[in-house]
């Protein structure tokens, strides 16, 4: 699982605190909903994996929500933290891949299809909720409210673009496992080659086009312009369903 998204703007409750403070509000902000998301995510593919014969997550303790089961040290904390203290507005990371044997799924593409689309449908499950919690607002004190009207709003901006972005057809992401699932098994074979260069690509997309936009002056950014309009469409329908209108559709 990897996480790609754009860090967002910090909210009138944190911008009236000096600069450490903001930045330490913007850390505590965005960790907990990075956590919750990554930890969710994870365990939901060992279970569905258990639950489809795989067993192998379960025994290695995987099929849980402590997130210290889950979190790569550098992938998921350091790796995000330089990003977020450089100011490069996006934010990239990983955790550690849920231990998965297809062979010991009843059906080996139907399940596979399962287990890797469990990890985007928990992450888009965490922003309906997130974005439901957001009605408790006024019940909480107001020093609290702005902090935690942030971090909600966050959680789901997180969990939508986490879903997304792992449903991209890339390997090692989710959509691509889902892709060579429903792929002839011939041309599944060869495109399983490309793994060895899935992480160089991604990298790839997150960083180079930022590097050279930032040397031309120019705001090249091809993950933004895939992700970007997908995500303002499923915040705007998880608003809607929660009940919270158009509010969600551009944070």
């Amino acid at each position: 699982m990897a996480l790609a998204t754009s860090t967002p703007e910090a909210s009138d409750p944190i911008e009236m605190y000096g600069s450490l403070s903001h930045t330490i509000a913007t850390i505590s902000v965005l960790a907990l909903p990075i956590i919750i998301a990554i930890t969710i995510h994870e365990a939901s593919h060992g279970f569905v994996a258990w639950r489809c014969g795989d067993d192998t997550a379960y025994r290695m303790g995987r099929v849980t929500f402590n997130p210290l089961k889950h979190v790569d040290p550098f992938g998921t904390i350091v790796l995000p933290l330089l990003l977020l203290l450089a100011h490069t507005g996006f934010l990239f990371g990983y955790a550690k891949p849920v231990p998965i044997n297809p062979l010991r799924f009843h059906n080996y593409r139907r399940d596979l299809v399962f287990v890797a689309a469990a990890g985007p449908g928990s992450n888009l499950v965490l922003a309906f909720v997130s974005a439901l919690l957001l009605h408790l607002l006024p019940l909480m004190p107001a020093f609290v409210g702005g902090w935690a009207e942030q971090m909600l709003e966050t959680s789901v901006q997180i969990n939508v673009v986490l879903a997304l972005f792992n449903m991209l057809p890339l390997l090692p992401l989710d959509g691509g496992r889902v892709l060579t699932a429903l792929l002839p098994p011939r041309v599944a074979r060869v495109y399983a080659r490309t793994e060895r260069f899935g992480m160089l690509i991604l990298i790839a997309l997150i960083i180079v086009p930022q590097l050279v936009g930032s040397n031309l002056g120019v705001d090249i950014n091809i993950l933004g312009w895939i992700l970007g309009p997908a995500s303002s469409y499923v915040q705007g329908g998880i608003g809607h369903l929660a009940g919270l209108g158009n509010a969600l559709a551009d944070i």
